[in-house]
Order: C-alpha cells, then structure tokens, then sequence
C-alpha cells in the first residue's frame, strides 16, 4: 500500500476510533476530555445536534488556524472536523438504547473500555502526522509562533479554561451544578493528565508496525527482552 494512502487510513482509523470512545465516555458519564467538556456545555446551551456543533466550533478554530499559522492544518484536521462530532452523537445514540440508566459498575467499565480505545485511536491519529486537530493548533500556535511559554504550560492553561468554560455553559444551558461531574470528572483527569504512556504502547506496538510495514524498535528491543 501507497504510503501517503496508508498514513490517510491509519488517520480515518484514528479518528472514528476516538469519536466512539468519546460516545462511550458520555455514555459513562463520569467526565470527558477537556475540549469534549467544552462541547458538552455548548451541547447543552445550544439547540443543534451534537455533530454539526462540532463542526461549527471546530470551523471557528480553524479560521484562528489558518490566519495565525496554517503549518499545522493538514487532511487530518479536515478529517477530524467533519467526522468525529457525528460519529461521537451516532455511537452515543446507538449505544443509549442499550444501556439506560447504567449501574456504577456499568459506568467505570465504560470509562475503563472508552480511555483504552481513545488511546489506540490516538496512536493512530498521530503516528500518520497528517496534520492536528483544530484545538491542538491552538496551543501549538501559542507556543511555537507566538512564542508566549511552553507548550505543556499552555496546554494546561488551554484544557482549564474549556473544562471551567463547560461548566459554566453547561450551567447556564439548564444543567444542575450536581450534574457537572458527567462532563467534568475522573475521566477528565485522566484524559488530561494520564493517558501518554498508553498511547506510547498503542503507537509502538501497532501504529508504528502498521505504518512501516514491520516491528518497530521497542517492539524488537521487547521481543529480545
């Protein structure tokens, strides 16, 4: 297979792969990643599907991308934009009519299924290098163009201000205070702050292989080992 078309794949993959871990981790109800929390509160605030909101949001960052450094949009931005807010409101829909009014025990299996699936899908997202997400730009833009602090710096500053603006909004859409902590909870935490070493074995044990056709370093060195 044609590298470039294996790299497009391998970003497809990724991002349907992420968009029904990110319908399980609603259906969790135990908190989402940073952005998603975002989402959730427009969600709530404003009355448009759950798919098209994600477009627009993510067409407004976009624009912000592509006047203050375009370097970072590539197909997989595109990718990203259009697929995964639909098939996050599919899956989540889907999957609604089977598990209704989930026990706890229901809810941390979801969360424990959704944070491994999120990670195999992002080995894959970002192994293609195909470009980044709308949001992940905006921190990259801040750094790296900007020049304004570090990025692991920035990126905390960023994933606060959306996870504190979805509470917010979430609020002001209807929602009860008491409800905050299915949007923003232990999955957020987790989303945010612990998901790098699983990702790290998802990219060396698949995505890389996958990408090159063959075992990458780490697996070898594991092999041996």
């Amino acid at each position: 297979m044609n590298r470039t078309i294996k790299r497009i794949c391998m970003t497809t993959f990724g991002v349907i792969i992420c968009a029904v871990s990110v319908g399980i981790f609603k259906i969790a109800a135990l908190g989402v990643d940073p952005f998603q929390s975002l989402m959730a509160g427009l969600d709530k605030l404003i009355p448009i599907q759950f798919g098209t909101l994600y477009v627009i949001v993510n067409a407004i960052l976009l624009i912000f991308a592509l006047v203050a450094d375009y370097h970072y949009i590539g197909i997989a931005t595109f990718i990203n934009l259009f697929l995964l807010g639909y098939i996050t409101q599919w899956t989540y829909e889907f999957l609604q009519k089977f598990i209704v009014e989930p026990e706890m025990w229901v809810r941390v299996a979801c969360l424990l299924i959704a944070i491994v699936i999120i990670c195999f899908g992002s080995a894959f997202y970002m192994t293609s290098n195909l470009g980044v997400s709308t949001y992940d730009a905006v921190a990259l833009i801040i750094t790296n163009t900007w020049m304004i602090g570090k990025f692991q710096y920035i990126r905390i500053i960023t994933d606060v201000i959306c996870v504190i603006a979805g509470g917010a909004i979430f609020v002001l859409g209807g929602g009860e205070i008491k409800d905050i902590p299915t949007i923003i909870g232990v999955g957020t935490i987790i989303t945010a702050f612990f998901m790098g070493p699983l990702i790290t074995f998802f990219n060396n044990k698949f995505a890389i292989p996958f990408l090159n056709g063959k075992e990458s370093p780490e697996s070898k060195q594991d092999t041996a080992n």
